[in-house]
């Protein structure tokens, strides 16, 4: 059972930036696609990005394309989500999420190949 646990979400004013990290407890997590969601009220959850176990195949979101960045550390056994020039349709409880895969070059969008999720951290951008 891998625990996910995010941070950083919070209350940002429109255009600027937040970084949110999801710390995995499984020392397998090198070897799992992660990825990022994000599901606003009244939404239902959606892809942000996803990234491959090595890091060098990344996946973004057309609306969140060139503003947004994921990356993660496997030796901190973490994922990141760089967020940039935050609009406050970017408003939403982000979710971090861990695939099992076997292959280095997989990469996941949808949301029934995720395995375990994170409780997820609040960003809200006010305009």
């Amino acid at each position: 059972q891998v625990q996910l646990v995010e941070s950083g979400g919070e209350l940002v004013q429109a255009g600027g930036s937040l970084r949110l990290s999801c710390a995995a407890s499984d020392r397998t997590f090198s070897r799992y696609v992660m990825g990022w969601f994000r599901q606003a009220p009244g939404k239902e959850r959606e892809f942000v990005a996803t990234i491959s176990w090595s890091g060098g195949i990344t996946y973004y979101a057309d609306s969140v394309k060139g503003r947004f960045t994921i990356s993660r550390d496997n030796a901190k056994n973490t994922v990141y989500l760089q967020m940039n020039s935050l609009e406050p349709e970017d408003t939403a409880v982000y979710y971090c999420a861990a695939g099992r895969t076997y292959s280095s070059r997989s990469y996941y969008t949808q949301y029934g190949h995720y395995d375990y999720w994170g409780q997820g951290t609040q960003v809200t951008v006010s305009s």
